[in-house]
C-alpha cells in the first residue's frame, strides 16, 4: 500500500462523516482503521500513537479501548487531529483566530489609507509584489503604525494596519520569502483582533491557507480555511469571501486526495460567488470569476482530472483582465502543467510560447519557481524535437528572468519549498 505523506492526513478526513463520528465517541480503533485505509502503514501508526503494533491490533479489532489522556494528545498531535474533535484542549501547532461573537467590521476607512491601498493592489497585479515589498512596509511603518499609539484612535486605524500587514506578507510570499510571508500574515491577524474585525480576520485566515499550501501543508491549509469560514459567520454577509474561503478548502482537500470533499467545496464556492455581493469591505481582497477560475483549476490538476483543469485554467485566462500580468503568468503556467499531465507535447509546446510572452517586469518571484517547477517536469520529453526546442527557449527567458530578480531572490533556504 502506498504511504500517504503525513502532513495531508487532517486536510483529507476533516470532513469525513465517520471519522469525526469516530473522535467525537473516541473511538480510537476506528480512527485507526481509517487511518490505514488512507494508507498509514500499522507500523507507522503505532509509531505516532506511542504504542506497540500489538496494542494497535488489540485497539483496531475493539478488543481494547484507549483510555490514557496522553495517547490521545499523542495521536492529536501525531496525525495532527484538532485538539476539540478529540475533546482535548487546542494544540500547540493549531492555528488560532479570536472569534468573538461581538467582531463586526469597521466600516470606516481613512481616505488616504483606501487610496495607498488601491495603489499598492494596482501595481502588485500588473507588476508583481517583488520590488513593493520595502514600500508597503514603508508606508505601514511611517503612515500607518505611528497612529496606533494615539490615545484618540478609532478601531479601523488597526484593521488598516493589519490590512497593511497583510498586503506586506503577500508581497514577501511573492518574493519567495515564505518564512517572512508567515510572520506578517501572524501579525496581520493580531491587529485584525484588535480591530474587532471579522471579515479582516476571515480574510488573513484565507491567506495563511494559501502560503500554507504553498508551503506543502494541506492540513494547515485545511484549518486555516476552517478558521476562515467560521469567521466570516461572525460579519456581515460577504459571498466572495466565503467562495475563496470553499476555494482554498477544496485545494488542501484536493491534495490530500479527497475529490468528493474537494468537488463540494468548489460546488459551495461557485454558489456563493454567484450570489448578489454586497457592498465591498474596505480591506477585503478582491476574489472574481477569474480567482475561482483559476483556484478550480488547480484543484482539478490535483485531483488527477487534466480535462477539467485545462478547461478552467483557459477559462481563467480568457476572464483575466488588463493589468493582471502575475494572474495571467500563473494561470499560463497551469495550463501547460495540465497539459503536460495530459502528455500532449503538441499543446505544452503550443501553450508554452505564451508564457515566453510573459511581461519582462513582472516582479515575481513566486511565477520564476513555478517556472522552474514547470521546466523540471518537461525535461523527460526533451527527445521529442519541438519540445527540446521550447526547452531551449524556456531556459533563455529564464536566464534573462534570474538576472532581473537577482535582488530579489531569498537566500538558499529562506525561500519556498521546491
Amino acid at each position: 500500500m502506498q504511504q500517504a505523506p503525513r502532513e495531508h492526513l487532517a486536510a483529507g478526513l476533516l470532513d469525513d462523516e465517520q471519522f469525526r463520528h469516530a473522535c467525537t465517541n473516541r473511538d480510537m480503533g476506528t480512527v485507526f482503521r481509517l487511518l490505514n485505509h488512507r494508507g498509514f502503514s500499522t507500523r507507522l501508526i503505532a509509531e505516532l500513537a506511542g504504542i506497540t503494533q500489538g496494542r494497535l491490533y488489540d485497539y483496531m479489532n475493539g478488543r481494547r479501548r484507549v483510555e490514557k489522556l496522553a495517547i490521545f494528545e499523542q495521536i492529536a498531535d501525531g496525525f495532527r487531529i484538532p485538539g476539540h474533535m478529540l475533546g482535548l484542549a487546542t494544540r500547540p501547532w493549531e492555528p488560532r483566530v479570536h472569534t468573538a461573537k461581538g467582531m463586526s467590521p469597521p466600516q470606516v476607512a481613512d481616505d488616504d489609507d483606501l487610496a495607498a491601498m488601491t495603489t499598492f493592489r494596482d501595481a502588485d497585479r500588473a507588476s508583481g509584489g517583488g520590488r513593493l515589498y520595502a514600500a508597503v512596509v514603508r508606508h505601514l511603518s511611517n503612515t500607518v503604525a505611528r497612529r496606533l499609539v494615539d490615545a484618540n484612535n478609532e478601531p479601523q486605524v488597526f484593521a488598516a494596519a493589519g490590512a497593511f500587514a497583510e498586503m506586506a506578507g503577500w508581497m514577501a510570499h511573492d518574493s519567495g520569502r515564505d518564512e517572512l510571508a508567515e510572520r506578517h500574515f501572524a501579525r496581520a491577524l493580531t491587529l485584525a483582533q484588535a480591530a474587532g474585525d471579522s471579515l479582516l480576520s476571515a480574510n488573513i485566515a484565507a491567506s495563511s491557507s494559501h502560503l500554507a499550501l504553498q508551503r506543502g501543508d494541506p492540513a494547515g491549509a485545511a484549518h486555516w480555511a476552517h478558521i476562515g469560514l467560521d469567521a466570516v459567520s461572525r460579519g456581515p454577509s460577504a459571498p466572495s469571501l466565503t467562495a475563496r474561503l470553499h476555494a482554498m478548502k477544496a485545494r488542501a482537500a484536493a491534495v490530500a486526495d479527497q475529490p468528493a470533499t474537494a468537488s463540494r467545496a468548489l460546488d459551495r464556492a461557485h454558489h456563493d460567488l454567484g450570489k448578489q455581493q454586497t457592498a465591498a469591505h474596505p480591506w477585503v481582497s478582491p476574489f472574481d470569476m477569474a480567482s475561482l477560475a483559476s483556484e478550480t483549476a488547480l484543484a482539478m490538476r490535483d485531483m488527477g482530472k487534466y480535462d477539467d483543469a485545462v478547461k478552467h485554467a483557459e477559462q481563467a485566462i480568457q476572464l483575466c483582465e488588463k493589468g493582471r500580468a502575475r494572474s495571467l503568468a500563473l494561470s499560463r503556467i497551469t495550463l501547460v502543467t495540465a497539459h503536460a499531465y495530459r502528455a500532449d507535447m503538441d499543446a505544452v509546446v503550443q501553450f508554452g510560447r505564451d508564457l515566453l510572452c510573459t511581461d519582462p517586469s513582472l516582479s515575481s518571484v513566486r511565477v520564476a519557481n513555478h517556472m522552474a517547477d514547470l521546466r523540471r517536469r518537461l525535461v523527460e520529453y526533451q527527445s521529442y524535437l519541438p519540445m527540446r526546442d521550447f526547452l531551449a527557449h524556456l531556459d533563455d527567458f529564464a536566464r534573462t528572468r534570474s538576472l532581473l530578480l537577482a535582488d530579489l531572490m531569498p537566500p538558499r533556504g529562506e525561500g519556498s519549498p521546491t
